[in-house]
């Protein structure tokens, strides 16, 4: 089993990539995050062309979450489990059940300053995240968590201290999804330093690699055993202006899994 992790930073900008990738990759299941339109123009189309069923969960031209999947799709949920008031309603949270596997992908909000009150939105929507995955069944929480659980994902940590995706609380929330049951696989199968997966579009980032790892895939313990490598696909993102569309700043994250 194939299972990619992408954010794709608005899917109709770039249909035209993913669609590009998929052919290139064959991927078994795609979570997707920051699709960026709503269910009435997701591009349900062009993936199902090419074999996916579809479960997204999107409300305008902001946030915006999917799973596409070669292998069955059911048990769908979008959002939270219960009632999900404002902002809780946004389009950040779908999950499914594919190939006997309970996928979840997660675009988690971003914080803005420390200051913020969106900073506080972001720690109850990370606790919320925690107490709501199910680790007794096999489980993978994919997406673009906003948070570089420790220094060595970050280029230059010291001009991130003090602000939003290398706080304290941030990083102690990711811990609590650990203690909870699940694995941060990326970091068991590719480790040492210039491990990232979002790239700033200023000039020279990506190509000096000056990034960031917040992308996660985190998996219960006995999916995390039959991981059989990971990889992030930083030629997406430093492929320029492909097919006419320019690349995510965020690189495809892939986990291939024993049957």
């Amino acid at each position: 089993m194939k299972v990619v992790s992408w954010n794709v930073n608005s899917i109709r900008s770039r249909t035209a990539r993913l669609i590009d990738w998929i052919e290139r990759h064959d991927p078994d299941v795609l979570l997707l995050q920051e699709t960026k339109t709503g269910d009435d123009s997701f591009v349900a189309g062009p993936l199902a062309e090419v074999g996916y069923e579809v479960a997204h969960n999107g409300v305008d031209h902001w946030n915006g979450v999917a799973i596409a999947s070669r292998l069955g799709l059911v048990d769908v949920q979008m959002g939270f489990p219960g009632i999900n008031r404002p902002p809780f309603d946004e389009a950040r949270l779908v999950s499914a059940t594919c190939g006997g596997v309970r996928f979840h992908s997660a675009y988690v909000p971003n914080g803005r300053t420390l200051a913020d009150a969106h900073y506080l939105y972001k720690l109850v929507w990370l606790e919320r995240l925690r107490s709501s995955v199910d680790t007794a069944v096999p489980t993978f929480l994919g997406g673009d968590m906003n948070v570089a659980p420790a220094d060595i994902d970050i280029y230059d940590p010291k001009r991130w201290r003090n602000k939003t995706h290398a706080s304290p609380a941030e990083r102690a929330a990711i811990v609590a999804l650990l203690d909870a049951g699940f694995r941060d696989v990326t970091r068991e199968h590719l480790d040492g330093e210039g491990v990232f997966t979002w790239w700033s579009y200023r000039p020279g980032q990506a190509e000096q690699n000056r990034g960031l790892r917040i992308d996660l895939a985190l998996l219960t313990d006995e999916l995390a055993s039959r991981v059989e490598a990971v990889s992030i696909d930083t030629e997406e993102r430093l492929r320029g202006e492909h097919l006419g569309q320019k690349p995510s700043d965020h690189a495809p994250l892939v986990v291939e899994l024993a049957p």
